[in-house]
């Protein structure tokens, strides 16, 4: 029973893929739709594009071969910024965007450097996010330092499109292997190279010196420094260090290194890449080309930008007189025109109920009075059937009647009503180019509203009782052109259900990143109620100072003057009717063109839950390209019938977390409240100057510091430097909210009728260490079910083998954990043993393993395997000379402790 479930978690975890839309697809051994994106802070250069060319172009014959003839890149789209000049060779973007590109071509932040990598955080197999390259690292020669612009494709490319992660290691960049010798962090060990310690450099060359040993851990000193042999005759890995002549594949399961501390290991259960990657989605139908011939270069198109194209078509259906949605939904219209679509766009407005009217053709915003003449069309009664197709029709001939072609315009479609006919308009939809975002409200909305967001790459929300829903989704609707400083940012968002003569109050800090354009609305069911805003300077603003719209909206609003006042604004509204749901909003934008604001973004693991798979919920806090740190982040997660749970989620490397302190947040989702749609928001919080900047990224292409070439080290030129991993850059106070859109559940039992099937989550940090004659252990406890509640008990096992552990690890001795009482998830654990019944000598190595079992007896997966080992140091220094292969240093063990975990 156990192992058939953990075998059901173990694919269900699998399988899982982001819920990034991409027309990216492989079709007879050929990629089309790969979409670069140029950034519009790029400035214009002919020389980028040559290079792009150049680079895939090298990249999709390097493929052909690493993939052993099975795929290559046929068809590439670049996207050219609108802030570059028209050419009449610059076609007509359809779905195209820069939000949705698969590698972004985009200045780094803070100049921290130019290391290509691939924003990934899921689960091993799990699709990334994009591949980012600066402009700097196109247009330069950085051959010596990571080999070919190709050769670093193919690294990325294995990173954004199989998920197979890193096999070096900068935390941890040797280890001690089943040998008894120091190894460098790598795949294959038939990579070798020399280890020293460089000392003082001028020019081109260094003096250097041997590594010493750690007396603590028994490995190389910190400073010490794998330096690879420029002339190598093995073939692998990519993921290693591509820029070696040699290197031409992956590492498969005979030359994989299962014992290196790398991320790899830890996140694909000691797989090789080959391996992940043949398991992918890709190479299931993706059989190897017959024949000897290469495959045809990949052809490009130069797409540009086209201005913000948006028309909202809004249900006014029967239906949409109940729960006063048609009000709501003129609400949240309104404060999207107002307050979030980005002024110099185009937008129009129809209105459908069994048939459609086109409200206003394009207009463009540019001020007040552009709005409002849209907003005095919306619609003040509901009736009538629904017909969302005639709604998309009418969409679409809005958009070509202002002269506009609806090939990347956006439709917003919202609607509560059951339609039966949506389908007959699938293929007109997809034909249009246009993206359609879908909003459905109430748990009556039309099934296949998804698929229509699906094949457009549009997104998709749902929204139950409450305006926030619906707000939280239009805000989400941003430009998709890359410019962060242009698009609004949530920073408040709650609805009251008050009663007679109460007030409620709250605050929301504005950090110096943001305050232009800031707007404070509230809005109410029956009756307004009185309003205080105060600055942090203290100046108030009343109800007399809040602008109510002339349609009976029921929404007031107050755009602060200039730039909004940093530090902590302070509200208070007071309801003088009966007992009524009152909202409040807040929105801004980035101070000022030049500065990059905070901005949280989130999504769920994948669109479709089939039930018992859990789900992942993530968000991504960032500054620019660099992640914020030591954030409070959660998610509130509502189903059709407004049944919310909340969840904290976690930086911190363990359970559904891939790495610690990355910007990355996640948690494991497990508690399904029945089937249908669900809603995803998520708070991100800094108070109290908690949180920071890190300049790290994970899954990028290794710096080469240099390579060894007959006997000499030769220099690559440095790296920009950066003091320690953190930028030197607190962050400010500050407050975001984000809508993550929706996912549909399907297959779950009743509320109250769930089993339990889902076991503790598995344990990825265990860490292991000798003091004196005991091993002492370390690792994040997991919870009860994956990475929520408590564990009922834990079984740890010991070996001096690694292959017992990682192979048979039941039946490896048992350690006595009669004394260890699991902690609440996400709690450090501690606890120390003494091996037993092992004899313990200098130079003894142990590999330990732990498994949690909850309260329904089930077991989570075994745990990375630690080890630990005891080490004196000789009385002098011992270590290699300069020109020793790594392979051939031994290592000699005495007697302190050291510990070293094996991911």
């Amino acid at each position: 029973m156990v192992l058939s479930l953990n075998v059901i978690l173990f694919l269900a975890l699998h399988v899982l893929t982001t819920v990034k839309s991409s027309i990216l697809n492989l079709t007879n051994n050929g990629y089309d739709g790969i979409v670069i994106a140029i950034n519009p802070s790029v400035p214009e250069d002919e020389k980028l594009i040559q290079n792009i060319k150049k680079m895939v172009t090298e990249a999709s014959t390097h493929l052909f071969h690493a993939t052993k003839r099975r795929v290559y890149f046929r068809n590439v789209s670049i996207l050219i910024p609108m802030t570059w000049k028209s050419k009449s060779e610059y076609l007509m973007p359809k779905q195209e965007s820069y939000e949705q590109a698969d590698v972004i071509v985009a200045n780094p932040y803070l100049k921290y450097g130019d290391d290509p990598y691939t924003l990934q955080y899921g689960q091993c197999g799990d699709k990334g996010q994009y591949i980012h390259f600066t402009p700097n690292f196109l247009l330069t020669n950085n051959l010596p330092i990571y080999g070919s612009r190709g050769r670093v494709f193919v690294h990325e490319w294995a990173h954004l499109r199989w998920g197979v992660f890193d096999e070096y290691n900068v935390d941890r960049p040797f280890y001690i292997s089943r040998r008894n010798t120091i190894e460098a962090t790598r795949c294959s060990t038939h990579i070798t190279g020399i280890n020293v310690v460089f000392k003082e450099c001028q020019g081109g060359s260094c003096l250097t010196r041997p590594c010493r040993r750690d007396s603590q851990t028994g490995l190389y000193e910190a400073k010490c420094t794998f330096i690879p042999e420029k002339s190598q005759s093995t073939r692998e890995s990519i993921m290693f260090m591509q820029s070696l002549d040699s290197v031409t594949e992956f590492c498969t399961a005979k030359t994989h290194n299962t014992e290196a501390p790398n991320l790899q290991n830890k996140m694909c259960n000691y797989r090789s890449t080959w391996d992940v990657i043949m398991d992918s989605d890709d190479f299931q139908n993706a059989s190897p080309m017959p024949g000897t011939n290469l495959p045809p270069h990949p052809t490009f198109s130069l797409l540009k930008s086209k201005q913000r194209v948006v028309c909202l078509v809004l249900d006014k259906s029967g239906s949409m007189d109940s729960d006063d949605r048609l009000l709501r939904m003129n609400q949240a219209a309104e404060l999207y025109l107002i307050q979030i679509i980005e002024k110099e766009s185009l937008v129009g407005m129809v209105t459908f109920d069994s048939s459609a009217e086109i409200q206003n053709n394009l207009t463009k915003i540019t001020d007040d009075n552009a709005y409002q003449n849209i907003i005095a069309k919306l619609p003040q009664f509901a009736g009538g059937g629904t017909s969302i197709c005639n709604g998309l029709k009418a969409g679409f001939q809005a958009i070509v009647y202002s002269n506009q072609s609806t090939s990347g315009s956006e439709i917003i479609l919202l609607t509560d009503g059951e339609d039966n006919q949506i389908s007959s308009c699938f293929e007109e939809a997809k034909a249009s180019g246009a993206i359609i975002h879908t909003i459905a409200l109430g748990p009556s909305a039309a099934k296949e509203l998804e698929t229509l967001s699906n094949m457009t790459g549009g997104l998709r929300f749902s929204a139950n009782k409450d305006i926030n829903g619906l707000i939280d989704a239009f805000s989400r609707i941003s430009s998709r052109s890359g410019s962060i400083t242009q698009q609004a940012i949530q920073l408040e968002s709650k609805a009251f259900n008050i009663s007679r003569r109460k007030w409620v109050n709250g605050t929301v800090p504005v950090d110096s990143t943001i305050g232009n354009d800031t707007f404070f609305v509230v809005t109410w069911t029956i009756q307004k109620p009185e309003i205080l805003l105060q600055d942090p300077k203290g100046k108030k603003y009343r109800t007399s100072d809040f602008k109510e719209d002339k349609l009976n909206i029921r929404s007031a609003r107050l755009q602060i003057p200039g730039i909004a006042e940093t530090g902590t604004w302070t509200y208070s509204l007071l309801n003088n009717a009966n007992s009524q749901m009152l909202t409040v909003t807040m929105t801004t934008r980035a101070r000022s063109p030049t500065t990059l604001p905070v901005i949280a973004t989130a999504h769920m693991s994948q669109n479709t839950a089939h039930y018992p798979s859990p789900m992942i919920v993530y968000a991504r806090v960032s500054q620019g390209f660099l992640p914020v740190l030591g954030v409070n982040v959660t998610a509130i997660i509502e189903n059709e019938d407004g049944h919310q749970v909340i969840l904290e989620l976690w930086d911190n490397g363990a359970g559904a977390d891939t790495v610690k302190n990355d910007g990355i947040y996640s948690r494991y989702f497990t508690d399904y409240h029945g089937n249908g749609r669900y809603s995803l928001k998520v708070f991100a919080q800094a108070r109290k100057s908690t949180a920071r900047l890190s300049s790290r990224q994970q899954n990028k292409a290794l710096y080469i510091p240099g390579y060894v070439e007959n006997g000499k080290i030769i220099l690559n030129p440095p790296r920009p430097e950066i003091k320690d991993n953190t930028a030197e850059a607190e962050v400010e106070d500050f407050s975001r909210l984000t809508s993550g859109g929706s996912f549909t559940v399907t297959g779950a039992p009743m509320p109250g009728n769930q089993n339990h099937v889902f076991p503790p989550g598995k344990i990825t940090d265990l860490q292991a260490k000798f003091k004196e004659d005991h091993i002492q252990l370390s690792w994040t406890a997991p919870g009860n079910v994956l990475d929520k509640g408590k564990a009922n008990s834990y079984i740890i096992r010991i070996s001096k083998c690694f292959l017992d552990l990682q192979e048979d690890f039941d039946n490896a001795t048992l350690v006595n954990t009669s004394s260890l009482t699991p902690k609440e998830a996400g709690s450090i654990e501690n606890f120390e043993f003494k091996p037993e019944p092992f004899t313990t000598e200098n130079g003894t190595k142990f590999y330990v393993a732990i498994q949690a079992i909850n309260e329904a007896n089930l077991t989570s997966e075994v745990s990375n395997i630690a080890q630990a080992s005891k080490f004196i140091p000789p009385q002098e220094p011992s270590a290699p000379g300069l020109g020793t292969k790594i392979s051939a240093i031994s290592l000699v063990i005495f007697g302190l402790a050291v510990i070293l975990s094996i991911l």
